[in-house]
């Protein structure tokens, strides 16, 4: 019989997985083309952004198999979320150069544009579902109103 310290939803297992999943890709994706795109900069280079989005995701998929509670889950659904929202957000918005922030519009969809748009996508599904069945343990009760 399990303690209820230990006891998560029966999908929780399966929402860590997919969630690291869709954080590597991302990471690989973004590592993978980070050398690609160090030409467009202004104080700092596309490439180097992409180098500290593969790096928080990377953070966050480790995070998420390891430190399972959440805010290890929160930090992985505002790195897929924050990814996400950003890819969109420069290909569809010729947003021009943000002060030390190139001008990063590409208004096209690229294979590896898709693979990681759809990768942050699910990992923003399955941390919300982690988020939102997280069950207190021992000790950390929920205040009812009086």
């Amino acid at each position: 019989m399990s303690s209820p310290r230990s006891f998560r939803p029966p999908g929780h297992v399966v929402a860590r997985l997919i969630a690291a999943a869709g954080l590597a890709v991302d990471a690989f994706i973004h590592a993978r083309l980070a050398d690609h795109y160090d030409n467009v900069s202004a104080t700092v280079s596309q490439g180097d952004l992409f180098r500290v989005e593969a790096a928080l995701a990377s953070l966050a998929a480790l995070l998420v198999l390891v430190w399972r509670r959440p805010p290890s889950d929160a930090f992985a659904w505002l790195v897929a979320a924050g990814g996400l929202a950003l890819l969109l957000v420069y290909r569809y918005v010729d947003v021009g150069q943000m002060g030390p922030v190139p001008n990063m519009y590409e208004p096209v969809w690229t294979i590896d544009k898709w693979i990681a748009a759809v990768a942050q996508a699910v990992t923003v599904i399955a941390t919300t579902y982690l988020l939102a069945s997280w069950v207190p343990g021992p000790g950390r009760h929920r205040r009812h109103p009086r």
